[in-house]
């Protein structure tokens, strides 16, 4: 009787007994317990490389698109043959402190996107724009540098390069520097001025050529303090890069870096090599102010391959106008001895008349006012 019952109805024993059974493992059918778990192991990686554990380690990514400034119809003209007027959706703004609105300079647009960065040389990273190589190879050390003779064209004539420091922290003190210096003397910006990006384009729209002072440890830190982000000595690269990268977002158009202070940081082969090798990476040149004697930037920035320079003395450092003249008389000098000299300095009121009036007098005296990139030596 307990047979029949198991039996299905309509079948006979025989045919029960020739149908395949159904695998399971734990209550649950083999095939599709299977199938689940293959896809699983799919697709938990996966998600895990793409949302967790990034394979650029902490890297800047680029973003496609990039229109912070300059011709931002480009890209979209080069990729459709349709009116670029149409199906084009509205840009969103831009949250990057280095972002410059060219309507801001509404008498002088032309001159304003001639001088802003140009967006195949800016790459994204979590604190804004910085500086890259473009696809085409250009380098911003080559693109943003102001057109100049160099020593090997310059006739036999000396040349003077003047790099003034600490420029976008007054405004007052920026405004006058852009104004009343000769277009030749390139100005360095400290990254920590509140409109330090627009004064940045303004100097730029102004014929100069800017760099980025970039804070260093000194031997006396933390009682010398050179600011927010300063690279320091022992810190992981990385912690390093990104306070760099920091740094680096602040403005855009400069063509290298200068350390401010730093005589700790530029001591240590372990530290500074990497930073070198990014610079290097970035297309950009550097300039050692000269302030340490104890400096291996010379040695690094050879063997990274970034353009380099070391100034040879600073005009300012007792800020008086007798003693400014005095160190400008003193890099003449040098200039005639070696062919070409480099000169840093403040941007305080008395350090930028004194050099205005002084410039004026450099045609009489067969020397020649050039910006600082005239005398980068490659490597």
């Amino acid at each position: 009787m307990a047979d029949n019952l198991d039996k299905p109805l309509g079948r006979k024993g025989k045919e029960r007994k020739d149908t395949p059974k159904t695998v399971r493992v734990g209550g649950f059918p083999l095939l599709p317990v299977s199938i689940v778990l293959l896809v699983g192991v799919i697709t938990i990686p996966v998600l895990w490389v793409n949302f967790i554990d990034s394979p650029l380690e902490g890297r800047p990514r680029v973003e496609v698109g990039v229109s912070t400034t300059g011709n931002n119809d480009l890209a979209r003209n080069l990729s459709t043959d349709e009116d670029p007027a149409e199906n084009v959706a509205p840009e969103e703004p831009i949250d990057s402190p280095s972002f410059i609105n060219i309507d801001e300079f509404p008498e002088g647009a032309d001159a304003a996107r001639a001088a802003a960065p140009v967006p195949e040389l800016l790459e994204q990273t979590q604190h804004g724009y910085i500086p890259q190589v473009g696809t085409n190879g250009d380098r911003p050390a080559d693109v943003y540098a102001r057109a100049s003779i160099s020593p090997a064209s310059a006739n036999g004539r000396s040349l003077i390069a003047i790099v003034v420091e600490g420029v976008g922290l007054s405004e007052e003190n920026t405004r006058s520097a852009i104004e009343r210096l000769p277009d030749e003397v390139t100005l360095a910006f400290a990254p920590y001025g509140k409109d330090v990006a627009s004064l940045a384009m303004a100097a730029r729209i102004g014929g100069h050529e800017i760099m980025l002072q970039v804070p260093l440890e000194p031997f006396d830190y933390p009682q010398n303090d050179p600011g927010p982000q300063t690279l320091l000595v022992g810190q992981a690269a990385r912690a390093n890069l990104d306070r760099l990268y920091w740094l680096m977002s602040r403005l855009g158009g400069y063509t290298g870096v200068i350390n401010f202070l730093g005589a700790r940081f530029t001591s240590s082969a372990n530290d500074m090599q990497p930073v070198m090798e990014e610079i290097a990476l970035r297309g950009l040149t550097y300039l050692d102010d000269g302030s340490s004697n104890r400096s291996l930037a010379p040695q690094l920035a050879k063997q990274a391959g970034v353009d380099f320079a070391r100034a040879n003395l600073s005009l300012d450092e007792t800020p008086s106008r007798s003693e400014i003249l005095r160190q400008l008389a003193k890099l003449e000098s040098l200039a005639y001895e070696n062919g070409s000299a480099i000169a840093t300095a403040t941007s305080l009121p008395v350090t930028v008349r004194t050099i205005a009036e002084w410039a004026k007098e450099l045609d009489n005296k067969d020397l020649v006012l050039v910006p600082v990139s005239a005398l980068m030596e490659d490597n």
